[in-house]
């Protein structure tokens, strides 16, 4: 497998189940970047609210998102990828608030196969239940986002391919549009 590097920091965002944490340090590996794993930025009241099946509000994920932020923006120039729900525009302009530079890779796929991958899971703090507060709160990337649309269905060897070609599509960095690759 040949390895590209990238000088963006990738943020792979979607709701629970989409793969993040699968695809996140895969998709690293074939840019030759460093991978942080999004979960581990959480504030422990936030993992225990999740656990417990309580979504988490905009004033939760604030801390969450700046501590995201600040690891992407240490990482400019550098590259990187990270995990993050980013489920909403407002949590992407955070991010890009903190990282200008970011660049997002959507996972996306039906809400069926990502009920059934979440339910094959095991030791993960973020129960099925609260998959619905994530599809009702989640906000597709806008036409001024610089980010690709990735499928989720496939092997995790299929959609990191599909996401390097969709990467390699956007044009030279602060390009500002979304790419949708099936």
């Amino acid at each position: 497998m040949q390895q590209t590097r990238t000088p963006h920091v990738v943020v792979v965002m979607g709701v629970a189940g989409t793969g993040k944490t699968t695809i996140g340090p895969l998709l690293a590996a074939r840019l030759g970047v460093p991978y942080a794993e999004g979960d581990d930025f959480h504030p422990a009241a936030n993992i225990r609210k999740m656990t417990a099946g309580t979504p988490l509000t905009d004033d939760d994920r604030w801390p969450w998102l700046d501590a995201i932020g600040e690891w992407a923006h240490g990482r400019a120039g550098l590259g990187g990828v990270v995990s993050s729900s980013a489920l909403k525009r407002s949590y992407r302009d955070r991010l890009r608030g903190a990282a200008p530079g970011v660049v997002f890779v959507h996972l996306t796929g039906e809400r069926a196969l990502v009920e059934e991958r979440m339910a094959r899971r095991q030791g993960h703090f973020m129960p099925a239940a609260l998959l619905e507060s994530q599809f009702a709160a989640l906000e597709a990337l806008e036409a001024d986002e610089v980010g690709v649309a990735v499928s989720v269905v496939g092997d995790p060897a299929e959609i990191v391919g599909r996401a390097v070609a969709a990467l390699g599509e956007l044009e030279g960095p602060g390009a500002c549009s979304v790419a949708s690759s099936r």
